[in-house]
């Protein structure tokens, strides 16, 4: 995945990062602790990008993702995506996880099932493992079975979560061991 440009943007959660390349946005990166470890990931994740001032669609994504982390409803759907090296598998997945709207969630097992595939909740789990544009495509919103909060990648894991689904207005449960 090839990208221009990147940026860091301050967000109710944190330092998240954005990078982005002639056909949209290539990743979105949610914090990770300080401004300085986003940066480095995000040079890591996109070599040869550049950090740079956003272009304006750029910088409408930044302020949708800004205020969806400020509690305002968004959906983030006109957030134009890069999915070039993304398997297919993973498109549909995300494509699915990008139509949950905010305060709503779904397991993996619902998205296995609207895919056609039932029993493949892990399989769903593990494409939205490797999701590289969190929060645009939602996969804090999908839930383990019996609406356990489950696995988050993120730094934090599941309390980050939480977090950002308590700050969308979801009815969320605490964590059943």
């Amino acid at each position: 995945m090839t990208a221009l440009g990147y940026a860091l943007f301050d967000t109710a959660i944190g330092h998240c990062g954005i990078a982005w390349g002639e056909h949209g946005v290539t990743g979105v990166r949610l914090p990770d602790g300080a401004p300085a470890t986003t940066r480095a990931h995000l040079r890591a994740d996109f070599p040869g990008a550049v950090e740079s001032a956003p272009p304006d669609e750029i910088q409408a994504a930044i302020d949708e993702i800004t205020a969806l982390l400020r509690g305002e409803r968004r959906d983030l759907l006109g957030i134009v995506l890069d999915y070039q090296g993304v398997p297919e598998f993973n498109r549909r997945v995300y494509e699915i996880a990008r139509n949950i709207p905010p305060g709503r969630t779904l397991t993996y097992g619902d998205i296995a099932h609207r895919l056609g595939m039932p029993g493949s909740a892990q399989a769903v789990g593990q494409a939205l493992g490797h999701n590289p544009f969190p929060i645009v495509v939602p996969c804090h919103r999908v839930l383990a079975a019996g609406r356990r909060m489950g696995g988050f990648s993120a730094r934090g894991g599941v309390e980050t979560k939480r977090q950002m689904l308590i700050i969308e207005g979801a009815d969320v449960q605490p964590t059943l061991f």
